[in-house]
């Protein structure tokens, strides 16, 4: 429990990431710092280095006894999983970035004051761990188009926000080419020419995309949508329903789950966890069940 006798029992390592929605998260840290003070939650910051640092630090959070705050994306989650799966030190996100897909599927409010509330008072919960060859991430990974559409939404600085994601898959779109995917769920072969593939541990991307309405963080599954060949204009018309999940009763669309998948194309892919380059095809993605706490509202 969070508390004790009606004190604050977490101690917090902040952990922030500089870069994170163009320094979205220092902007935030003052606003942060003064929300634990009001609890009276002891914290000590950092500020990240590189992903590298950020598993490090993690780790010396496990060894110190202290519950680590992950003031960012989900990006910053990637190495803190990596660190802190299967030991009984939980994380709590303090969402600073652009897209925090995964602090809205769990219902973690956005603002400085309910992030840290979150923290202080909410319940941990044992999420699944996914990974590509064995990099862990915690959200959706793809490959095809979506790896066009993350490089250039990468790239571009001019548009904040959420709209950045709808800007790239525009772009994408008007340069792809049909691609053909093979994908091998528990053994199960599916070859599928098309746009995409997604293996999720949890529903969202981009943004508030839905793209996995169905997935559970802690049922031991992945689940994997296989966007399938259609015209341009159709996929254009039916990429809104991706916001509200409604476009699964969709002719184009398979969905697959499993524990182990395999994937391959007919032409390299580099395949994007959470907003990042984590691998590339061809690769292996599994999922270890309940295997990292994270503080959710009760």
């Amino acid at each position: 429990m969070p508390r004790s006798g009606g004190r604050v029992n977490r101690r917090f390592a902040l952990l922030v990431n500089p870069a994170s929605a163009g320094g979205k998260a220092l902007k935030a840290l003052p606003a942060v710092h003064a929300a634990l003070d009001r609890a009276g939650a002891a914290h000590r910051t950092v500020t990240t280095r590189s992903i590298e640092h950020a598993g490090e630090e993690a780790a010396r959070a496990v060894e110190q006894d202290e519950t680590v705050a992950a003031l960012g994306g989900d990006g910053l989650l990637r190495p803190i999983a990596g660190a802190l799966k299967g030991t009984r030190t939980a994380v709590a996100l303090i969402p600073c970035g652009r897209g925090n897909d995964l602090a809205r599927v769990l219902e973690i409010p956005t603002d400085p004051d309910g992030a840290v509330r979150n923290a202080v008072e909410g319940e941990e919960r044992l999420l699944d761990v996914a990974s590509v060859d064995a990099t862990p991430y915690m959200g959706i990974a793809s490959f095809g188009f979506d790896s066009d559409a993350n490089r250039i939404a990468n790239r571009t600085k001019l548009i904040r926000g959420d709209a950045v994601y709808l800007y790239a898959a525009l772009r994408a779109l008007a340069a792809w080419k049909p691609a053909t995917f093979t994908v091998t769920v528990d053994g199960d072969r599916h070859a599928v020419g098309g746009y995409s593939v997604v293996v999720g541990n949890s529903k969202a991307y981009g943004g508030g995309m839905f793209v996995l309405p169905q997935a559970e963080l802690d049922d031991g599954k992945l689940d994997v949508l296989i966007s399938k060949k259609c015209s341009k204009l159709t996929f254009l018309r039916e990429l809104p329903k991706v916001f509200k999940g409604r476009h699964l009763d969709s002719p184009h669309v398979e969905v697959l789950r499993g524990e182990a998948i395999k994937v391959s194309s007919d032409r390299p892919f580099v395949i994007y966890a959470d907003g990042d380059p984590i691998g590339a095809t061809p690769a292996t993605l599994r999922v270890e069940p309940r295997a990292l706490r994270v503080i959710a509202p009760s």
